[in-house]
């Protein structure tokens, strides 16, 4: 049997479960295909801008931990318009205030514990805004997945209500009394069936490409922070060595030598001279 053949049934059967379904019934079924058609727009969407944006976010971060310097991805980061490069935008704007301008940043000293934390502060704060635009109109996904298959049950109690009614009513339990009010109420089932499952799936998969992107944001944060706190730390070690060798020396300078006791008598101690007890002339007593 060719399945083509079965399309002109299927038509013929849809149609003829909308044509026998009360105002209820149809107005459901429409508002299910409007669902459709907007579920379908928002993955479609939503599903290729996140996939975008997540290969950017990893290939950056990767640029990112092969730089010594994170303001080497200043020009890399000015071609890019994805969330990690609205965060470095974030974190660089708010360490140009902090020395008085982009000309001064090269030039500058190591950050302070103050400054990594108005850095942090700023680019976190700049995920939170990025996280908001991902999940924008994310609840209409939501909505659509937790509501489309109530109203299909609704559709279907309501579609076989009706069909008992009538029967009661002609006095004859025939299938030709109930055939029209049953095809009516499946077809919400199917519709609403139609709509959930791909909703389902289409949310979870841009929920996962949301999460990752977090990941990203976060880890880029990290890495930023952790690569300005690495110069800071190479920079003490580097003051370290080399302030013992030049206190030593000064404090070598500090101490007199033995030719600079000869030559200066003044710095020598002096010895107090003990006195002889005198001799009385008249006993040769010692008084």
């Amino acid at each position: 049997m060719n399945f083509l053949s079965l399309l002109p049934i299927a038509e013929s059967g849809v149609y003829y479960a909308f044509k026998h379904s009360d105002g209820v019934g149809q107005g459901i079924v429409i508002i299910l295909c409007i669902f459709s058609v907007i579920v379908w727009c928002l993955m479609l969407i939503k599903g290729m801008s996140l996939g975008n944006a997540y290969k950017d976010s990893r290939r950056l971060l990767n640029e990112l931990r092969k730089k010594a310097n994170p303001l080497a991805m200043k020009g890399i980061m000015e071609k890019e318009d994805t969330p990690l490069s609205r965060v470095f935008s974030a974190g660089f704007n708010r360490l140009a205030q902090i020395y008085g301008g982009e000309d001064r940043l090269y030039r500058r000293k190591q950050l302070t514990d103050g400054e990594l934390k108005v850095i942090r502060s700023a680019m976190e704060e700049s995920v939170s805004d990025q996280i908001v635009v991902l999940e924008d109109k994310l609840i209409l996904l939501m909505t659509a997945v937790s509501i489309s298959p109530f109203l299909g049950l609704f559709g279907t109690v309501w579609g076989i209500m009706l069909a008992f009614t009538e029967m009661a009513q002609a006095g004859k339990p025939d299938i030709s009394t109930l055939a029209p009010g049953i095809s009516g109420a499946l077809l919400t089932t199917v519709l609403g069936l139609v709509v959930a499952i791909p909703s389902l799936v289409g949310y979870n998969y841009i929920t996962f490409y949301i999460k990752q992107i977090t990941v990203f944001m976060d880890n880029f944060v990290e890495e930023t922070l952790a690569k300005f706190e690495m110069e800071r730390v190479i920079q003490e070690r580097k003051d370290a060595e080399s302030a013992p060798a030049a206190g030593d020396g000064q404090l070598f300078r500090q101490q007199p030598l033995p030719e600079e006791q000869q030559a200066h008598p003044q710095i020598q101690q002096t010895e107090t001279p003990v006195q002889q007890p005198k001799q009385d002339p008249r006993n040769n007593r010692f008084f």
